[in-house]
């Protein structure tokens, strides 16, 4: 993959563009995995406080470039192996993608190692698609209790992905299926005040179902 490349101009007109049309209830996530320093510097200035990556070893190399943006928030969004947890831990503010219950587990063990606890979205794979990760519903729901158990683990939210080429009508579907789910695991014990789903191609019905964020990588950058 080719790193996104964009006038610094373009990255603010997407930016504003952006910010007029998400709701205040709404946080964007800027998706950096591809873009720059500069270009991110760029989007700090233009009011973005919250990067997505998706490796840990990318945002190893990048986090040390930007250490004059003191109040940024940083996002992992990408499939975490086991191996990187701790440094996960120790990079991230929030972990969207906590898709497997062997996983909570390890990171319910380092926390208190680690003396960080990230906030977590517990990843959903609401169609099925054999290229993403995540539970299924009816799976998370059994292990539910197990995860319960856990009690270092800050989970705040929902997280999903949809197949991709979804739009449209058949997107806003999918992205609707997260409101019962979220409905019954609250029922049963758990706190999700956040739904993260859209990316740049689905934003707009990801808000439509009730998303509180929404990861944007290519309509910034590019």
């Amino acid at each position: 993959m080719v790193i996104i490349s964009a006038s610094f101009l373009m990255i603010e007109a997407n930016i504003a563009q952006l910010q007029q049309e998400l709701p205040p209830s709404v946080t964007l996530v800027a998706v950096t995995k591809y873009a720059p320093i500069a270009a991110m510097s760029t989007a700090y200035r233009c009011g973005i406080r919250h990067f997505g990556e998706s490796k840990v070893q990318a945002t190893q190399e990048k986090r040390p470039q930007l250490q004059e943006l003191p109040d940024v928030t940083w996002h992992l969004i990408g499939h975490l192996q086991r191996n990187k947890t701790r440094q996960a831990l120790e990079l991230f503010d929030w972990i969207h993608s906590i898709d497997r219950l062997s996983l909570a587990q390890e990171l319910n063990r380092l926390i208190p190692l680690v003396g960080k606890s990230p906030k977590l979205c517990l990843q959903v794979k609401l169609a099925p698609d054999p290229d993403k990760f995540g539970w299924e519903p009816q799976q998370l729901q059994q292990e539910l209790p197990e995860l319960l158990k856990l009690n270092h683990l800050q989970i705040v939210g929902l997280m999903t992905i949809l197949p991709q080429g979804t739009k449209g009508e058949d997107a806003l579907a999918i992205f609707k299926r997260m409101l019962p789910l979220k409905a019954d695991l609250e029922q049963k014990g758990l706190h999700l005040p956040h739904l993260s789903m859209g990316m740049s191609g689905d934003y707009r019905e990801a808000i439509a179902a009730g998303a509180t964020i929404v990861r944007i990588g290519s309509k910034i950058f590019t």
